[in-house]
């Protein structure tokens, strides 16, 4: 017996010294990541609240406890109602542009080798790595002697034109490359097919996600450009972040809050759709099969 108990006394203490055993370096990692991730999303996610409830309170400065109501929701679209239509049309003939000159543009990049076309689309990339104002001084040098141009929206719809272009050529062109298109468009041209059979049957299906991609980004991209709109606009064609800038700077700032809101609920959706899509960052390769082209005979 006193063997047995002397025998159980090291497992016990054993186990014992095992239940209280310090966490393993790889669980003290583990939880520094999630720690440091945390309070990451904390600082950036904790402002937007915030912002949003300042929107939702009779007093900012009273907090919750003055109650809540959609006053300054409602005043803020009676006085900015028409910069949110605005936006809007600028981002849709912005993505009608983009659509137009991109699909082709990245098509042919995917398409040509050459160092030219490598030199090209870096020059297209050269808008997003300039500042907005840079872009927007070297329009206004340029076109800003054309008062009618000037004054229109279509002033701006081409300065957004001119930053959001990469970010439909890039994932058109990323997309192409990565699908054998060159021996799709071979065989369906020795089956007979034309440039246009090609290009609509066999081009566009198998480039469709590059195309939702970057039309994701132009319109995001779009509606909450600031900078180069800043530069471009008049009275007359004031956007979205424009009057979101003017109601921090002149209203109170439930005000403020309350557009904040107004922008939040147009861009959300977008960003939703394009988690929910797979869309990557511009220039990412998307992973999709490639169509083969039916046999007309």
């Amino acid at each position: 017996m006193e063997s047995l108990a002397s025998s159980a006394a090291p497992r016990t203490a054993a186990a014992r010294r095992r239940r209280f055993a310090l966490p393993s370096a790889r669980a003290s990692l583990a939880c520094a990541q999630w720690f440091v991730t945390l309070v990451t999303c904390a600082f950036l996610v904790v402002p937007v609240v915030m912002s949003i409830l300042a929107g939702l309170t009779v007093n900012y400065f009273r907090g919750i406890a003055s109650g809540l109501t959609l006053r300054w929701l409602d005043e803020v679209w009676t006085q900015y109602h028409a910069s949110v239509y605005l936006s809007l049309e600028i981002a849709a003939a912005t993505l009608a542009v983009t659509l137009l000159a991109g699909v082709p543009a990245g098509y042919a990049l995917a398409r040509s080798r050459t160092r030219v076309s490598r030199f090209i689309e870096e020059l297209l990339v050269m808008p997003v790595a300039l500042p907005g104002l840079a872009s927007a001084l070297a329009l206004l040098v340029v076109y800003g002697g054309f008062t009618a141009f000037r004054m229109s929206a279509a002033f701006i719809v081409v300065g957004h034109v001119v930053f959001t272009l990469p970010f439909m050529v890039r994932p058109v062109a990323a997309v192409c490359a990565s699908a054998d298109l060159r021996t799709l468009e071979e065989g369906a041209a020795s089956l007979g097919a034309t440039f246009v059979q090609r290009f609509f049957t066999i081009v566009l299906p198998n480039a469709w996600p590059g195309i939702v991609a970057g039309a994701l980004s132009v319109l995001t991209l779009s509606i909450g450009e600031f900078n180069l709109t800043w530069m471009l606009h008049t009275p007359y064609t004031q956007t979205l972040p424009v009057g979101l800038a003017d109601a921090y700077a002149s209203m109170r700032i439930e005000v403020g809050s309350a557009y904040t809101i107004l922008f939040f609920i147009m861009t959300m959706p977008l960003l939703v759709a394009m988690q929910w899509l797979g869309v990557d960052a511009p220039g990412g390769r998307v992973e999709r099969k490639p169509r083969r082209p039916k046999d007309s005979r």
